[in-house]
């Protein structure tokens, strides 16, 4: 009789011992699955998250208002260039005989035509204006100073502005009509301002094969960025 207690209280502690293993071992296997659970929460809530800073750098990257504010600074940085370009334009000063390289040279010597091409360069470090044309008296520096031609075309008012580098022309027509004729091969130069006024006056040494020119009356053309007579 005892045996057989012996035996049976065995088998039941084996058995509640089983039973406690597979419910361990049941347990696990739902801890597992909710820790799963958890994870598979977890990345879809980091995909989910990556999604949205996804559509964020994708809207930044096509520019959503990041690219369209770039590409309005640029518009803007243009348009500031050519404000610039016009604030400089629009603040220029006068151009100074000093700042400016004049040259001349005499064209179709003895011919129809015949006139004398004049040059000025801006020789500054910034932009300057010429107006209406320049006073020119040739040969002796006393002399009176020539009229403005009849034939010019209009526009002698406006300022031509020359960047560092830029050149303008002018001419000397010169008429020789056989009679009462004056020689020279120089002349001297002013410039005019806005208010007609002349600047000081400049010596222009005349270059060429035919530096010397003969004329009874002569007179002078604008400023012009295009050289008169170029033909």
């Amino acid at each position: 009789m005892r045996t057989s207690r012996i035996r049976t209280a065995t088998l039941a502690a084996v058995t509640a011992a089983l039973a406690l293993g597979l419910t361990a071992c049941g347990g696990a296997d739902s801890g597992s699955k909710a820790a799963g659970g958890d994870n598979a929460a977890g990345s879809a809530q980091s995909r989910s998250a990556a999604g949205g800073d996804g559509k964020g750098g994708a809207e930044q990257a096509n520019g959503g208002g990041d690219t369209k504010e770039d590409a309005r600074s640029t518009t803007a940085s243009g348009g500031t260039d050519e404000g610039a370009s016009k604030g400089t334009t629009a603040g220029a000063q006068q151009c100074r005989g000093d700042e400016m390289l004049l040259t001349a040279v005499h064209r179709f010597a003895g011919q129809q035509g015949d006139h004398l091409l004049v040059t000025a360069s801006n020789k500054g470090t910034k932009p300057c204006w010429v107006t209406s044309y320049p006073t020119v008296k040739l040969g002796d520096v006393d002399s009176a100073a020539l009229p403005h031609s009849k034939k010019d075309n209009p526009g002698g008012d406006k300022r031509i502005t020359l960047q560092p580098g830029g050149t303008a022309y002018s001419a000397v027509n010169l008429f020789d009509y056989g009679s009462k004729n004056h020689t020279a091969q120089s002349f001297a130069l002013a410039l005019r301002g806005a208010d007609g006024h002349d600047g000081p006056s400049y010596s222009v040494d005349l270059k060429g094969e035919k530096p010397q020119f003969s004329w009874s009356e002569a007179d002078v053309l604008n400023w012009s960025t295009k050289k008169p007579y170029n033909f």
